[in-house]
């Protein structure tokens, strides 16, 4: 997958090892007297490590990588003892990767490995806000609505996993790419996003599968000639997947298409839209 990684200048890298400790999921080491990036597995591509470079020899660089695997780092982290986990853990926290933290509390409680105390500020964030038990008191008696809703969808199906991205509905389309959540949280998902679009959904929490999304994504664009997408997502953290997904399909496709992001907040309403292509 195309995604933010470490890039290592050998030339100007003296070996000093000053950003090793500073990579807590241990991705790099010094070897042969140069820093080396030892996996992509263990790259997180946050860049904690480059402010730590006296020679400026660290980077961020786009590029073909294994995706980041934050069980294997859990492997590796467990083995410095609980300061370690405790520093990767507000590491993570504190990049808002709230996903991995919580497939990280999950590998603890599974080992039987303690969670250290984490700092104060960041404790109500150690677990999925996107998961955090809500009640609203925006309920409306439906005997107070009137008229028949009218369903804007024009195919079946409609998870991304499922559809064929060569499939004629998507033919100079205008996609909307929904998170699974949308169409609950919003009243009038069919009327106001809906009508005109053709659908695929998909959730970037649940479904573990992202390259084929991505492969997907990449064949609509290329081979259906889609005229624009419509990225829906809701406020929680790990919809933001489905936005970083479209983004890296259009850098590697080198398209210009429009490209309109929504996000929907918890209690139903738009929180913000933005154009990002």
């Amino acid at each position: 997958m195309i995604r933010e990684i470490i890039k290592i200048d050998e030339s100007l890298c003296d070996g000093c090892g000053e950003c090793v400790p500073s990579c807590h999921e241990g991705a790099l080491q010094v070897i042969d007297g140069k820093v080396r990036l030892i996996s992509d597995l263990f790259c997180d591509g946050l860049g904690a490590c480059i402010g730590h470079c006296p020679q400026g020899a660290l980077t961020i660089e786009k590029r073909e990588a294994e995706p980041y695997n934050e069980t294997k780092v859990m492997e590796y982290i467990v083995k410095g003892g609980p300061n370690v986990i405790k520093a990767h853990l507000e590491h993570l926290i504190d990049h808002n990767e709230l996903d991995f933290v919580t497939e990280a509390i999950e590998y603890l409680n599974k080992h039987n490995i303690p969670i250290p105390e984490l700092r104060k500020e960041n404790v109500e964030h150690a677990g999925c806000p996107g998961s955090k038990e809500i009640l609203f008191e925006n309920y409306i008696d439906s005997e107070s609505e009137s008229g028949q809703r009218q369903s804007h969808l024009t195919h079946w199906p409609i998870q991304l996993h499922l559809v064929s991205p060569e499939a004629q509905y998507y033919r100079d389309a205008h996609l909307l790419l929904a998170a699974d959540c949308c169409g609950f949280s919003y009243p009038d998902f069919h009327k106001d996003f809906l009508k005109g679009k053709s659908l695929a959904i998909a959730c970037p929490k649940l479904d573990t599968n992202k390259q084929v999304y991505f492969d997907k994504l990449i064949t609509m664009l290329e081979q259906n000639r889609l005229k624009a997408i419509t990225v829906l997502v809701m406020q929680v953290p790990c919809c933001s997947g489905l936005v970083q997904m479209v983004q890296q399909t259009i850098e590697f496709t080198g398209s210009d298409i429009e490209v309109n992001v929504i996000v929907i907040g918890i209690d139903g309403n738009i929180l913000k839209e933005a154009q990002i292509n």
